[in-house]
């Protein structure tokens, strides 16, 4: 499954203000609730947290793909937002990210979830990608850039 599959522009975000690693992660939540319907943006952070607690999610460049279980649904949800200022997100490179691309699948679907973050990782590792994904000034601008990506 490929994030194109599974974005929708209710869960893209452009310059979302944000000043902490826990209020992105927060802001995620919600709005992956909101368009999953029956789930409960606290189950979701901690969903979330609990993955962070492995090791960061922050994979370099200024990205993180904080990802998580969805319980009581079939349907996978990814969120994508940029902030207005890169935030401390302990990644690897040690960087503060600005680009967060989130992804909540179901608990029986780990093949998938695992080429899901694959394809991100694949899509996100392109310079001329991130150039464009940073210059984005709105949110259907930034869904549109990810959807005509190949």
């Amino acid at each position: 499954m490929k994030l194109q599959d599974i974005l929708t522009l209710n869960c893209t975000s452009c310059a979302v203000p944000a000043a902490s690693k826990k209020r992105i992660l927060e802001k995620i939540c919600q709005i992956a609730a909101s368009e999953v319907g029956n789930a409960d943006p606290g189950d979701l952070l901690d969903s979330l947290l609990d993955r962070e607690k492995m090791g960061s999610t922050g994979i370099g460049n200024g990205i993180a793909i904080p990802h998580g279980r969805l319980t009581h649904t079939n349907k996978a949800v990814a969120v994508l937002l940029t902030t207005e200022e890169a935030i401390d997100f302990d990644a690897i490179d040690n960087r503060d990210v600005d680009i967060f691309i989130s992804l909540f699948v179901p608990e029986d679907r780990c093949k998938e979830h695992l080429d899901t973050l694959q394809s991100i990782a694949k899509l996100f590792s392109d310079k001329q990608t991130l150039k464009q994904v940073r210059k984005c000034s709105n949110d259907k601008q930034l869904y549109d850039l990810v959807q005509q990506a190949s």
